[in-house]
């Protein structure tokens, strides 16, 4: 591995949506993550890329034993410090509708609301807030008449929340499963790139309406996004052969897999989320180019007071500002309308966390 390069936490920069994805400018990650060493940050890395790729092809990119990668990835996952999740295509409203749900509690209650939010399968990301809201939750959903009774049901039924405000999310720019921990070179990120797996993605597009066989395998996906064929078949009540082409087609039809590592070990402690507009003519390529910037973890564009939510990771309390700052000067036609840091995440894509940001448990993916 090559030496890694400091980086100022207010060095700000801009990327090219492919760039982000594979490799950074240098092909090096640019400081050093506590708690990991080199293999852990490769394995990772690697599995951002592909994964579902086999330990095989890992440990030859990587120049160890497969075993012994296969090792590594297990220590961190029952650590909870890594794991891999499936969920639904956020981009494809034909397959889920998601929103972004803030929530103002009673004096208090904010802990007591976020437990129960998280326990909801449909609410996949629970913060803790600091600013204009003492929640932010998002929801997946099949369809809009879905999310209506989930605000009914759940966001308004649960003793403790005063008020709510639901944006609809019209489109993704960019989300989690496209963040690299960049401890690869380029050379390294290609090879696993060009590699043909299970989960590479196919030209063509796939159908949308999915059977109780292929809901049961998102469900069992999302809590384990590398489990095993076999097993995949076992839990399924499935062949082999059928568990495969299944998985296949609802990889091109809709099915997202990503690695995630707990914030406190990726170099980046902290997370805000910004509520932004851009005037409708430069929605697109407003939010295209915010896909390309390192801080930028996720972009909704949103139906309501605001047209863009950002959720961006920082280095640290000052880069809250300092990086709006850099956004406005590198996006003038974009406007701030409030930020908020986020004091502690509950939730992330169904998985629970405790104190310390590492996974304490999940709640399973259920389709409708």
């Amino acid at each position: 591995m090559r030496k890694k390069i400091p980086c100022d936490g207010a060095d700000f920069g801009f990327e090219s949506p492919g760039t982000r994805r594979n490799a950074p400018p240098g092909g090096v990650q640019e400081f050093a993550t506590p708690g990991l060493d080199e293999l852990d940050r490769a394995v990772v890395h690697a599995l951002q890329i592909r994964p579902r790729a086999s330990w095989t092809l890992i440990g030859d990119v990587l120049g160890v034993d497969p075993v012994t990668a296969a090792r590594r990835w297990q220590r961190l996952t029952e650590a909870g410090l890594a794991w891999v999740t499936a969920y639904p295509r956020l981009s494809d409203s034909r397959i889920v509708v998601s929103a972004i749900v803030e929530v103002d509690t009673e004096p208090g209650a904010s802990e007591q609301v976020a437990q129960a939010l998280a326990a909801d399968a449909a609410v996949v990301n629970v913060k803790l807030m600091a600013g204009g809201r003492d929640l932010v939750a998002a929801v997946q959903v099949r369809d809009l008449n879905e999310l209506a009774r989930l605000n009914t049901l759940l966001f308004q039924g649960t003793p403790g929340v005063r008020t709510t405000r639901t944006h609809v999310s019209t489109g993704v720019s960019t989300e989690g499963s496209r963040w690299r921990l960049r401890s690869l070179d380029a050379a390294q990120c290609a090879r696993i790139e060009a590699a043909t797996t299970l989960d590479t993605p196919t030209v063509g597009a796939g159908e949308t309406e999915w059977d109780a066989l292929d809901a049961r395998l998102v469900e069992l996906l999302s809590t384990d996004g590398r489990m095993s064929l076999s097993r995949l078949a076992t839990a399924a009540d499935a062949g082999v052969t059928t568990v495969r082409r299944r998985l296949r087609s609802l990889l091109l039809s809709g099915v997202s897999l990503r690695c995630d590592l707990a914030r406190p070990l990726s170099g980046w402690p902290l997370s805000a989320v910004y509520f932004a507009s851009v005037p409708g003519r430069y929605l697109e390529e407003t939010s295209r180019v915010l896909a390309g910037v390192r801080e930028v973890r996720s972009c909704a564009i949103t139906a309501g007071p605001n047209n863009l939510v950002i959720d961006v990771w920082l280095r640290e309390l000052a880069d809250v500002h300092s990086f709006e700052a850099h956004l406005s000067r590198q996006l003038p036609r974009l406007t701030i309308g409030d930020r908020s840091v986020v004091l502690r995440t509950v939730k992330h894509m169904g998985r629970l966390l405790g104190e310390d940001g590492h996974c304490v448990g999940v709640v399973p993916l259920r389709l409708p």
